[in-house]
């Protein structure tokens, strides 16, 4: 079936706006003139940090987004907390809602929570008018367009209304926060999945207002779900492969970085996520990696599963395994002890915490009695806050005196100087540019034989030869 716009102009409907929806609506409205975006949540505030007049309290940090919602919103990108109202307007909606995994119930612990997938399903029943394409670009689990379709056809029904029709494809994002809009503009595939020619037609021609015809891959709708678990779990499965070798390097005196150099090297290999490092984190690796574990238990394919968990145990034992270092270092005892942690972002250019490597080995070394000075330069310390589950205190207090057990344990600072200075040791865990360029030497208040735990790789060890810092970097 043929989709008549809904006004002079086609109409996009995004429910959803977070690290998904935000960007990608963004640059469609960038890249296609013609078209109307409206993004919708149902978080006033999470709309009205959207709609911030001055661009400063963007709910989502990404290089170059600020640049393109100042060109485009209130011109053809639009951000409100009237959904039924979007939804009703549009001839084309984008699913663009969290999908975590279940904390209870059936598959708890592995599969997907698809609650805000149903309910978007039902106010798209409830509220569309005529013939509407419904597009998944959450990640959801394979067979998850099914549950869609019976729920629209069923709510549709209920509602004795024969005008409605729904069209619903796959079109997952391969997004890399901290650099979304570089993803997003040139990206290396568009998949879309679907039985219908004419709906894949025409989002695929949204798309190639910017992106050439022979990058968008057309799939039916399983294996277009299934292609992005899939790649969530390759990219994971070599950053655990390499944080595997990593220890290995330390334990025999080989070098992570020249192995990664010779390995990368071989074009049926490459470099790409082979950078070792504290683990990965986000939203997608392991909810995506508990998917899959659950769908292949489900399926009997019980050696899949294990395969697939094992690359998850490799990212947890790779983060215990760095807090365990730093404590036998600082032999073997932390209370009492301040230490700098650089970066709570689970990588560089982004604000995004979720799953981050941080809060796991913060959490370690607050148990073991550490006071922690936690500098990031995107991440709020409400977001931290949140994680560790601590009361921070006022910036610079003096801690000395306290039992930090019982009391509070961290401390956000807004400046580098301040939380490194004092410190009894440092440990980089996100690759922020700015950290490359610190200036040791101007931390006197640093004792001799002060650790630095370069969980990313960033510094150069001959620096530290003759300076009063001891340099660990993973991998060596």
């Amino acid at each position: 079936m043929d989709l008549e716009k809904k006004g002079n102009i086609l109409n996009i409907c995004c429910i959803g706006a977070g690290y998904v929806g935000g960007p990608t609506m963004a640059v469609i409205a960038k890249n296609c003139k013609n078209v109307k975006v409206t993004v919708v949540d149902v978080s006033r505030e999470r709309i009205d940090a959207w709609n911030d007049i001055n661009l400063q309290n963007l709910p989502i940090f990404e290089p170059q987004l600020k640049e393109i919602i100042s060109s485009c919103r209130g011109k053809n990108l639009f951000f409100s907390t009237e959904v039924s109202k979007a939804i009703s307007n549009a001839d084309i909606i984008f699913i663009c809602v969290n999908t975590p995994t279940k904390e209870r119930g059936l598959g708890a612990g592995k599969a997907s929570n698809l609650k805000w997938i149903e309910l978007c399903a039902k106010q798209i029943a409830n509220f569309s008018v005529g013939h509407t394409l419904v597009v998944e670009k959450s990640t959801v689990p394979v067979k998850t367009a099914q549950v869609l379709k019976t729920i629209l056809n069923c709510n549709n029904n209920n509602l004795n209304n024969s005008k409605k029709s729904f069209s619903i494809l796959s079109n997952p994002e391969f997004l890399s926060e901290g650099n979304a809009i570089e993803d997003l503009e040139n990206p290396d595939r568009i998949l879309i999945g679907g039985e219908d020619e004419n709906s894949i037609n025409l989002l695929s021609s949204i798309y190639e207002n910017w992106v050439d015809k022979s990058k968008i891959i057309k799939t039916n709708l399983w294996s277009s779900e299934l292609s992005k678990l899939t790649a969530n779990a390759f990219l994971a499965q070599r950053i655990s492969s390499i944080n595997s070798i990593s220890a290995l390097c330390e334990k025999t005196g080989a070098d992570i970085e020249q192995v990664v150099e010779a390995v990368g090297s071989d074009k049926r290999i490459g470099n790409s996520f082979l950078k070792p490092g504290p683990g990965f984190g986000g939203s997608c690796f392991k909810k995506d990696i508990l998917n899959l574990v659950y769908l292949c238990e489900f399926f009997g394919l019980e050696e899949v599963a294990e395969y697939w968990n094992s690359v998850l145990k490799i990212n947890e034992w790779q983060q215990d395994r760095i807090s365990k270092i730093l404590i036998e270092k600082l032999f073997n005892t932390l209370s009492g002890k301040k230490i700098a942690i650089l970066g709570f972002a689970f990588k560089a250019n982004t604000n995004d915490i979720r799953e981050s490597p941080a809060i796991n080995i913060c959490n370690q070394l607050i148990n073991e009695g550490a006071f922690l000075k936690i500098h990031d330069p995107k991440v709020k310390k409400e977001q931290i806050e949140k994680e560790l589950k601590l009361n921070n205190i006022k910036e610079n207090e003096s801690i000395d005196d306290r039992n930090l057990i019982d009391f509070h344990n961290w401390n956000i600072y807004k400046s580098v100087f301040d939380c490194i200075n004092g410190s009894d040791c440092i440990l980089i865990l996100t690759e922020w540019e700015e950290y490359k360029n610190i200036e040791w030497n101007d931390f006197i208040e640093c004792e001799n034989n002060t650790w630095i735990f370069d969980a990313r790789l960033l510094l150069d060890k001959k620096k530290f030869e003759n300076s009063k810092f001891n340099y660990w970097k993973l991998g060596s």
